[in-house]
């Protein structure tokens, strides 16, 4: 299996449903923050909620069980 082979003491493995959906989420609200007209997520920053969502990501990935 790919995902478990071991990257310097590293072990990727799929992030969980949770985590995956929470990532989700909030990618898209980094969306509607850019693209859309709703003022509390225009002073949040899409970049900001981008890097959220991606560090989630980052971590259900690294990290076992999240």
């Amino acid at each position: 299996m790919p995902y478990t082979r071991p990257i310097r003491r590293f072990y990727l493995t799929p992030p969980a449903l949770p985590t995956f959906v929470i990532s989700v989420l909030l990618a898209v609200l980094a969306l509607l923050a850019v693209y859309g007209h709703i003022p509390q997520l225009h002073s949040i920053g899409g970049f900001t909620l981008l890097l959220i969502a991606y560090v989630v990501l980052l971590l259900g990935t690294l990290l076992r069980g999240i």
